[in-house]
C-alpha cells in the first residue's frame, strides 16, 4: 500500500516504523528539517518537508492516488483540516488523529462525515479507557475489548475461597451474556467442556458484554467492593478522559496539575473530583496525600521520564498499585525493574487502531489467548454465506470446541445464545481452537 503520514511526532514516527516494517510504501510530511532529518537515519521510508494543509505538498506526497492517508500532527484541527483535503484529492482512506472530544461527539454533527473522512482515532480516549479497566479489574491478567469496547476478555485467577471451586462449568450459573472460553491449570491452557471442574488457582479466561464480565467475575475472584482511592497526576487530555471514565460511587478521585490556571479549569469541569494545584518536585505534596493509603497512583504528565520517577515514587511510599503513561519506548524495559505495575504508551495504541484499520477483509485474527490453544477471530459475515445465515447457532457445524462470542448487528453488539440466528452483513467475534482457521472460514464460504 501507499501511505501517507503527515506529522514526524511520537505516533506519526511510530506508525511510520511499524507500516515500513510490515512493507508498505510510507512518505511522512512535515514541516520540521530536524524531525525528517532523524527519521532518515532511523528508517527507511521517504520524507518530504511541507505543510500537511497545503495541496501542492499533498500531491507532491502522492495523495491523489494513495491508498491511506493518516493525519498524525499534534494539533486537532489541523489533522482534519489536511484528512479533509487529502480526501477531496482522491486519497483511498483518510484517517485523522484527534485530542479533544468534541470532534467524537456525534451529536448534532458528525465531523468525520462531514469532512469526509473515514475515521477519527483519539490514542488519549482508547488508552484512558484501557488505564480505567485496568484499574476496575487490578487483579486481571489480562484485559482486552471488542466490538466497538462493549466485548470484555478477562484472565482470573480463581480465588480458593471462589464459590465455583468443585464445581462442573455446566453447573455454574453464570449470566447468559458470558462465556467461559479457557482454562490455565498447572501451566497446561485447554478448552473446557461442560464437565469440567473449577480448581482453586485456575487462570480462567471469561469473554462477554461489560455488565456482564463484572458480575461474573465475582463468582471466580473474591474481591473487595469497597470505595477504591486513585491518584492521578496530570491534567492532560488523557486525565480528563480517566476522569470521566471513573465517574462512579466506585471511585474516589484526587487528580494533581501543577499549572494553577489549568487547576481551576479542571475543577470546573469536573465537579466529581478533587482538583489539587501542587508542584510535582516537593515531597510534601505527596506525603500529605498519604500514599500508603491510595489503592491506584497514575502518572500521565507529558513528561515520560516524570511519570516513570512519580510512578516509582509512588510505590515506594506504599501504593497498591501503579500506572506510568509513556509516549516513548525508551524506559518500558525498566518499568517492571523499578517496582511499576503497568505501563500504556498512546503512540501504541494509535498505531493498532491504524493497523485493525487497514485490514479490511470479512475474516482477521485479533488476538490469540495461549500459543497453540485458541485464537480469537472477527468475521464479518457475506451475502454467500448461506451455510449459516438463518440458522441458529445450535444447529451450524463449527470446529470442535468454538464458539461465536458476540455478534455486532449494526449499532447493536450482543452474546448470543444458543437460539440466536446469524444475518449477512453481521460482524462476529469467534473464540476457535489453533489450526481451525481454514475451516472456519470454509463455514463462512469465505476463500
Amino acid at each position: 500500500m501507499n501511505i501517507i503520514i503527515c506529522g514526524a511526532g511520537e505516533v506519526g514516527r511510530h506508525a511510520a516504523e511499524v507500516l515500513g516494517d510490515a512493507g508498505h510504501n510510507v512518505t511522512i510530511i512535515d514541516q520540521n528539517p530536524a524531525k525528517l532529518e532523524a527519521l532518515d537515519e532511523a528508517m527507511d521510508v521517504r520524507n518530504l518537508l511541507g505543510s500537511a494543509t497545503h495541496v501542492h505538498s499533498l500531491l507532491e506526497a502522492g495523495c491523489d492516488h494513495a491508498d491511506l492517508f493518516i493525519a498524525a500532527t499534534n494539533i486537532d484541527e489541523i489533522n482534519l483540516l489536511s484528512a479533509s483535503i487529502a480526501s477531496g484529492l482522491g486519497a483511498g482512506r483518510t484517517i485523522a488523529r484527534v485530542h479533544h472530544g468534541a470532534y467524537l461527539d456525534d451529536t448534532g454533527l458528525s465531523y468525520s462525515q462531514h469532512l469526509g473522512i473515514d475515521h477519527l482515532v483519539c490514542p488519549e480516549q482508547t488508552t484512558a479507557m484501557a488505564i480505567a479497566q485496568s484499574l476496575r479489574s487490578p487483579s486481571a491478567l489480562a484485559v482486552e475489548r471488542f466490538a466497538k469496547g462493549r466485548i470484555e476478555m478477562q484472565q482470573l485467577p480463581v480465588s480458593a475461597d471462589a464459590d465455583v471451586v468443585g464445581q462442573t462449568l455446566i453447573d455454574i450459573r453464570m449470566p447468559p451474556s458470558t462465556r467461559l472460553a479457557m482454562i490455565e491449570r498447572n501451566d497446561r491452557y485447554f478448552i473446557p467442556s461442560g464437565k469440567t471442574t473449577i480448581a482453586a488457582g485456575d487462570v480462567v479466561t471469561l469473554i462477554g458484554d461489560v455488565p456482564g464480565i463484572t458480575q461474573v467475575r465475582k463468582l471466580f475472584h473474591t474481591a473487595s467492593d469497597r470505595r477504591k482511592s486513585v491518584i492521578i497526576v496530570g491534567g492532560t487530555s488523557m486525565g480528563v478522559w480517566l476522569c470521566r471514565a471513573l465517574n462512579s460511587k466506585a471511585f474516589s478521585v484526587r487528580l494533581i496539575e501543577p499549572d494553577r490556571e489549568r487547576a481551576e479549569e479542571l475543577a470546573a469541569k469536573l465537579d466529581w473530583i478533587t482538583v489539587i494545584y501542587g508542584d510535582l518536585n516537593s515531597p510534601d505534596l505527596f506525603a500529605d496525600e498519604r500514599l500508603e493509603q491510595c489503592d491506584a497512583f497514575v502518572a500521565l504528565t507529558t513528561d515520560d521520564e516524570h511519570n516513570v520517577l512519580l510512578a516509582a515514587l509512588a510505590k515506594s511510599m506504599g501504593t497498591r498499585f501503579v500506572i506510568a503513561v509513556q509516549q516513548r519506548a525508551t524506559y518500558l524495559h525498566l518499568i517492571e525493574h523499578v517496582g511499576i505495575d503497568r505501563a500504556f504508551s498512546p503512540r501504541a495504541t494509535a498505531v493498532t487502531q491504524i493497523q485493525s484499520l487497514l485490514d479490511t477483509g470479512p475474516f482477521k485474527k485479533l488476538s490469540t489467548l495461549a500459543d497453540d490453544v485458541a485464537d480469537i477471530f472477527e468475521i464479518r459475515v457475506p451475502q454467500q454465506a448461506n451455510g449459516v445465515l438463518g440458522k441458529p447457532l445450535k444447529d451450524l457445524k463449527f470446529p470442535a470446541g468454538s464458539m461465536v462470542a458476540a455478534i455486532q448487528r449494526g449499532d447493536e453488539v450482543m452474546v448470543p445464545g444458543g437460539l440466536d440466528v446469524i444475518n449477512a452483513g453481521d460482524s462476529l467475534i469467534v473464540i476457535a481452537p489453533d489450526g481451525e482457521e481454514k475451516r472456519l472460514q470454509t463455514v463462512f464460504g469465505i476463500k
